[in-house]
């Protein structure tokens, strides 16, 4: 019996330490935005740099089929707004953005 209450203590403890709080602040913690500024930023310029550099390659592939304008937004616009505009420590940035009908690539392009 006894075993059996334990089990069941620990499962609702696992279960409520992996559930996100509902309070949860709009401040980021001090560890994302670290590890946004030493990681994800850099990783992202670097991404930006590679996508541009295949965007030129593409460049001409993309100018025959007449593509030219979504394959920069997916190769050098997104990883850019990614890098320079997106928030300090803010992961779902481009999530929220991309739920607004009007951001939506098919409906520009």
């Amino acid at each position: 019996m006894r075993t059996k209450t334990i089990t069941k203590l620990c499962t609702v403890a696992m279960t409520l330490a992996a559930i996100t709080s509902a309070l949860a602040t709009d401040q980021p913690q001090p560890e994302v935005v670290a590890a946004d500024v030493l990681v994800m930023r850099p990783a992202l310029f670097a991404a930006t740099v590679v996508g541009s550099a295949i965007f030129i390659v593409a460049l001409p592939v993309a100018a025959i089929s007449k593509s030219v304008k979504s394959t920069a937004h997916a190769l050098v616009v997104a990883p850019a707004q990614a890098t320079f505009t997106r928030p300090l420590g803010d992961f779902d940035y481009h999530e929220s953005r991309s739920n607004k009908p009007e951001s939506s690539v098919a409906s520009r392009y």
